[in-house]
């Protein structure tokens, strides 16, 4: 089977890779209801008290702006965990594609500090680093280990 087959299989609903990635996507799914419900709901404790981002002053009220723009990225995770959570139970076939997926995301993540092109948060509007930041290393090859493990076929006797 081709590795593109592999990401987008013809049924969708059949998942023929390890069990222990279906198992890991699982765990992960925990992390991105967590993470996802506090950028949308608790923004206010999400950006100050786990993002660690300090709070701007100013004329208009800059934060009310900030505020909006971290629900509506909190809301675009709760999204794309509903997506995460259809496919454990429904389309188990694109387990590979959500992996992938959220592979480039955190990738993403630690990219974009090393680059002149992408907006980072520099050390004056923060109090200490994110746990985002801080897990990075950890989830990435976490996310690559089950990613491999997803492509792997079981073995049918």
């Amino acid at each position: 089977m081709s590795f593109l087959k592999k990401i987008f299989p013809d049924d969708p609903t059949s998942y023929k890779g390890s069990n222990l990635a279906f198992y890991g996507l699982i765990l992960f799914t925990g992390i991105l209801i967590w993470r996802s419900f506090i950028h949308f709901l608790f923004w206010e404790f999400g950006l100050h008290d786990v993002a660690n981002i300090k709070p701007i002053l100013g004329s208009p009220e800059p934060m009310t702006l900030i505020y909006l723009f971290f629900s509506l990225w909190g809301l675009e995770q709760v999204i794309r965990t509903f997506l995460t959570i259809l496919v454990l139970f429904k389309y188990k076939g694109f387990i590979p594609l959500m992996l992938l997926i959220n592979i480039f995301e955190w990738g993403m993540r630690g990219i974009y500090p090393f680059t002149d092109y992408f907006p980072s948060i520099s050390p004056e509007y923060t109090d200490g680093i994110t746990p985002g930041v801080e897990g990075l290393p950890y989830v990435l090859f976490f996310l690559v280990i089950i990613f491999m493990l997803s492509l792997k076929s079981k073995e049918i006797k």
